[in-house]
């Protein structure tokens, strides 16, 4: 098959069989090339080996200058935390989510905050989870997609339909564009375990929908996906707390 494509074909097969070409293949390349019986065949098989290694090279510097920019974008975002190289978490200054939300909006309007990126954050973030030694820097990296999660939740708003209030998904809109440090208030002032109208169940109800409106609209085990599911279930897990705290024990 990869003898037989043209150039484009074989540009587009190396593409989504990248992983393919390891040690084993180029291994049984040079044994191929090496019991050919014609000069022709044996020219044919060398040609396809450069071509072969020059699309790969192209993907792995590509891949480096990605990685490159991505990390980039993540110490753009990160840098009103950073103080000589060390992060600095949780934040002293008031105004440092609000320098960090800034940069994430414009990143985000750049188109900078593609799979790369989220993938290159969730890397750091896994990695920082195994060493833990880095507390900080592991809260710093969830915060990041926490706020991530938010801008993104809040560009589609469902709280409105046939002209009418749908209670229940505005305030949930509500918590999602609320910092993750004041979610117990917001609970606390709309749920009717304590201030408010709105029933857990009937929160529960529309943080179940939007997930199925994620997982619709998103692609299917992306980056993106999995953070603003996560980003979802977040809430959810933080409602079930606060509504266990306010009913009490049960008896």
């Amino acid at each position: 098959m990869l003898r037989d494509a043209n150039p484009r074909e074989l540009d587009q097969i190396v593409v989504e069989n990248v992983l393919a070409f390891d040690a084993g293949f180029w291994v049984r390349l040079a044994a191929r090339i090496d019991i050919c019986k014609s000069d022709d065949d044996k020219k044919d098989y060398e040609e396809l080996a450069e071509n072969v290694m020059n699309i790969v090279d192209r993907l792995v510097h590509k891949t480096d200058q990605k990685i490159e920019q991505s990390t980039d974008v993540l110490k753009a975002i990160i840098s009103p935390v950073m103080h000589e190289g060390d992060v600095k978490w949780p934040p002293r200054e008031p105004g440092t989510l609000k320098l960090m939300e800034k940069e994430i909006s414009r990143r985000e309007q750049e188109g900078q905050l593609d799979e790369g990126f989220l993938s290159e954050v969730s890397a750091q973030l896994r990695q920082a989870k195994q060493d833990g030694d880095k507390p900080g820097l592991q809260a710093m990296l969830q915060k990041v997609l926490q706020l991530y999660a938010s801008k993104s939740l809040q560009k589609r708003s469902y709280a409105y339909k046939g002209g009418q209030v749908v209670v229940p998904e505005k305030f949930l809109e509500s918590i999602i564009q609320a910092p993750e440090n004041e979610w117990n208030k917001v609970l606390l002032d709309g749920l009717t375990v304590g201030k408010g109208d709105i029933s857990p169940d009937d929160l529960y109800a529309v943080i179940s929908k939007r997930i199925e409106r994620v997982l619709i609209r998103t692609e299917g085990g992306s980056y993106q996906q999995r953070i603003l599911v996560e980003y979802l279930k977040e809430i959810q897990a933080r409602a079930e707390e606060v509504v266990k705290v306010l009913q009490g024990p049960t008896i």
